[in-house]
């Protein structure tokens, strides 16, 4: 039904955005200037490499929307047993989110620089944005690339804080940028994320030709024969620190698509 990174410099590692470099001068000077030029700078990067995905709808051949729901801005693959879920922020529907069991993972696509990869850029933002409000982040390289594994503080029903455990993904395409927000046992238990992380591979971008402004969501749609569950439409909003952060109240039940694959 479907209802901090250790910094590492080479390009084609795990989709990292980033590297590191030393700045090089012809003369040497005194030592406080040599220094100053061997310490390290980050520069943006190309994206890197998507050789298991997620897809741009110009690498996929014959119709991408075979076997995935038609969202627009993104192709979601369809497994057994999955609900999907869309948000909403204002009018417009921004995320999608796959549960599957008892863990989900909420998809994202934003417009990007022709090229550059944010991600790198990205991963940073989230990060500060978590550990502000208290949390713990942990950037570690998974199955997807380079990943954040936070523990982000979630009020409790008795009024305490209690922490949720959630991974960060992320991937550079050309002219986009999706992101996946992995929760549940698959954010607890890494090893149990293998299905959601084969979604994530498997989804299809289709950023469009018309202008966007970089780091614009990339609106989606329903598909035309799509059946809402009469739940109510969960609101979505950007989260302190940063508007890529996501919002945990995101992961509660939003409109459902009732559709059997």
């Amino acid at each position: 039904m479907f209802g901090r990174r250790k910094k590492n410099d080479s390009v084609n590692d795990g989709g990292a955005a980033e590297q590191v470099v030393e700045n090089e001068h012809g003369d040497e000077q005194n030592d406080a200037e040599q220094l100053d030029d061997a310490t390290p700078r980050r520069v943006n990067l190309p994206p890197a490499p998507r050789p298991d995905g997620p897809w741009d709808v110009s690498e996929v051949p014959g119709k991408p929307e075979d076997g995935r729901v038609d969202l627009g801005g993104i192709l979601v693959p369809g497994v057994e047993g999955m609900e999907l879920r869309v948000e909403v922020a204002g009018d417009a529907i921004v995320a999608a989110t796959v549960v599957l069991g008892d863990s989900a993972v909420q998809l994202q696509a934003f417009a990007a620089p022709k090229k550059e990869g944010i991600w790198g850029e990205v991963r940073d933002e989230i990060a500060a944005g978590i550990t502000q409000q208290g949390g713990i982040i942990d950037e570690v390289e998974g199955p997807l690339g380079w990943e954040l594994r936070a523990q982000v503080p979630v009020p409790l029903p008795d009024g305490q804080t209690g922490a949720q455990l959630v991974r960060f993904v992320g991937v550079d395409g050309p002219r986009w940028f999706l992101r996946g927000v992995i929760s549940g046992q698959a954010a607890v238990r890494p090893e149990a994320g293998s299905v959601l992380e084969q979604i994530f591979r498997d989804t299809v971008v289709v950023r469009g030709e018309g202008p966007m402004a970089p780091r614009d969501p990339i609106v989606l749609k329903l598909p035309n024969d799509a059946q809402m569950v009469p739940d109510g439409v969960q609101t979505t909003g950007d989260a302190e620190g940063s508007r890529f952060g996501g919002d945990m109240g995101q992961l509660e039940r939003g409109p459902e698509i009732t559709e059997v694959r």
